[in-house]
């Protein structure tokens, strides 16, 4: 039986661009698609031979535009036999999509060109920061003689510099490209990482804390821009969500590096949180060396010495990639990978009030967990257990949040549910909040154990956020900015969450987990309200649009100047 049905997918194709454009604008959301009336809608309905006021021939009577199941992201290309195939008689609209000759994939770029959903899922399948705390296990505060208060203004330092680095960053990754930029700030960030086994008190740690934060300011908006670039809308969330599973995988393996390193502690006279910087550090850099020749530029620009002469893709391949992505949203052929953006384009960009409800969520949704997220080996060492102890009993923290991280990515993909799935890492963490609130002093060692890695483990609805971000953006220069934006809100709540627990608060830090539950409940109230914030949006485009006939659409669509999530016919994913 899947035999059959494997063959039967093998026969369908991915449609022309002309076939799917027809009248609309590709980031039509599954809520636009399904509800549009049916003498309207433009991906499942004859449409009669006429030619629109504007001077678009439309397609002729008995012709038929199919569209496959919808999903998570729109996918106006979608599947579709041959029969009943429709294209324009006119390119106007293709070339209205039609990406500037400077894109870098223009040379692959084919309105008309086929492949079959087995060629794509093969296709993506061949595409597919941290050790301060176990430092902090060591007694590092103690060798340096800074206490918990410096700790923290070490740590708001770094937030503050690597917060400013956020858009000088981004904006040198679209001038030179992230495939350069990217290596350049891990060789850099390794040496000062490495030259902190070197700190001798408060002012080197916080030097080297605003150092730190400078180079690797931007880091995770260029790798978001990067990878755009390779992956369509609908496919960055579990992307991004294996981006941040490697980050938790190196803590793991961290934790075990530092169960082996810090006992280095007495070896050449130094203590074992210098060796665990000088050789985590060294291991970094040598990973951004290699970077530097192995990360291609995009798609079709795979072939190096390094990389091999023939490149990573055939022809056909990078035909797939370029026109694959460039449907599901042609506004990533208006750029090339080497252009900068104009003050113009960034003050429009800043400006842009339909971005604002994420940047707010950016700001608080995940301070309930950051301070256990800092603290978590130094609450360990409160509880009693010793350094070795500490760095292992951290392990399974990573590992459920790596686990959590994954299923939540996936649920968010299969029902199509951003914001109020994402509002489940404030339900997962307030009954947490509450039982470190509430439970005696005099607790097991044990039960403290499993609510700080419970806590710590939160789903981290991060990767499902920043993908929304990419796509409400609705063009480059948006998305450009709109990513280094949202994690300069995620890096000002890191900020305040890394001053919420205080020296004179500890071990118990009630005062502080009482500030988190009120967060909490401010967390859910706000997911709520973006979702109906972007609901209401596209409700009232839907009704301006649906009224319009498909002369009237296609005028707009010839004759507007709006851009990105601004069109008529844009919706906004929740």
């Amino acid at each position: 039986m899947r035999d059959a049905r494997e063959k039967c997918r093998s026969k369908q194709i991915i449609r022309p661009f002309a076939d799917i454009l027809a009248i609309g604008h590709p980031l039509f959301s599954q809520k636009h698609l399904d509800e549009a009336p049916e003498s309207e809608n433009l991906l499942a309905t004859e449409m009669s031979d006429k030619t629109s006021s504007s001077g678009i021939e439309l397609p002729q009577n008995g012709s038929k535009i199919f569209h496959g199941k919808a999903a998570a992201q729109p996918k106006l290309f979608g599947l579709g036999t041959r029969e009943g195939r429709t294209t324009f008689k006119t390119e106007s609209l293709e070339e209205y999509y039609k990406p500037i000759n400077s894109y870098e994939g223009a040379h692959r770029y084919d309105p008309q060109f086929e492949w079959t959903p087995a060629e794509e899922k093969r296709l993506v399948r061949k595409l597919d920061r941290g050790n301060i705390s176990q430092a902090l296990s060591d007694d590092m505060l103690g060798d340096l003689k800074i206490t918990t208060n410096d700790y923290n203004t070490g740590q708001t330092i770094f937030y503050l510099t690597f917060l400013f680095a956020e858009l000088p960053s981004q904006l040198i990754s679209k001038k030179i490209g992230p495939d350069n930029w990217i290596p350049i700030q891990m060789v850099s960030w390794s040496l000062v990482a490495s030259f902190q086994a070197f700190m001798s008190g408060r002012s080197s740690f916080w030097a080297c804390r605003a150092l730190l934060g400078m180079i690797e300011g931007g880091f995770i908006p260029d790798n978001i821009l990067y990878l755009s670039y390779w992956y369509k809308g609908g496919e960055l969330p579990r992307r991004l969500s294996f981006f941040w599973t490697s980050y938790q995988a190196t803590s793991i393996v961290s934790a075990f590096m530092a169960f082996g390193i810090l006992h280095m502690r007495g070896i050449n006279g130094l203590a074992g949180w210098r060796w665990l910087f000088a050789l985590e550090g060294t291991l970094t850099g040598l990973i951004g060396i290699v970077s530097w020749f192995y990360i291609p530029p995009s798609p079709t620009q795979t072939a190096s010495w390094f990389r091999g002469r023939d490149g990573w893709f055939n022809e056909r391949e990078e035909k797939i990639m370029v026109n694959r992505v460039l449907r599901d949203d042609p506004s990533k052929g208006d750029m090339h990978n080497r252009q900068a953006l104009d003050f113009q384009g960034f003050w429009l960009c800043l400006k842009d009030w339909h971005m604002w409800p994420i940047y707010l969520l950016g700001f608080t949704w995940l301070l309930p967990s950051i301070p256990m997220n800092q603290y978590i080996t130094l609450v360990l060492r409160g509880a009693g257990y010793g350094t070795f102890e500490t760095n292992l009993l951290t392990i399974p923290a990573y590992v459920l949040f790596i686990v959590n991280l994954l299923v939540i990515c996936w649920i968010s993909e299969k029902i199509n549910e951003r914001f109020l799935l994402s509002a489940v890492s404030q339900l997962w963490v307030l009954p947490l909040l509450v039982a470190l609130e509430c439970l005696p002093a005099d607790r097991s060692p044990w039960a403290t154990w499993i609510l700080s890695i419970l806590v710590y483990a939160q789903p981290y609805a991060h990767a499902i956020l920043v993908a929304i971000t990419s796509r409400n953006a609705g063009t480059v220069r948006t998305r450009t900015v709109a990513s280094a934006l949202y994690n300069m809100s995620v890096q000002t709540s890191n900020i305040i969450g890394v001053n919420i627990y205080r020296q004179e608060d500890k071990p118990l830090y009630r005062t502080g987990n009482k500030v988190l539950l009120a967060l909490v409940a401010y967390n859910i109230v706000l997911f709520v309200f973006a979702k109906i914030f972007y609901v209401t949006i596209n409700q009232r485009r839907e009704k301006i649009w649906g009224a319009m006939t498909r002369d009237e659409r296609a005028y707009y669509l010839s004759t507007t100047t709006d851009k990105g999530n601004k069109r008529l016919d844009f919706r906004f994913a929740h």
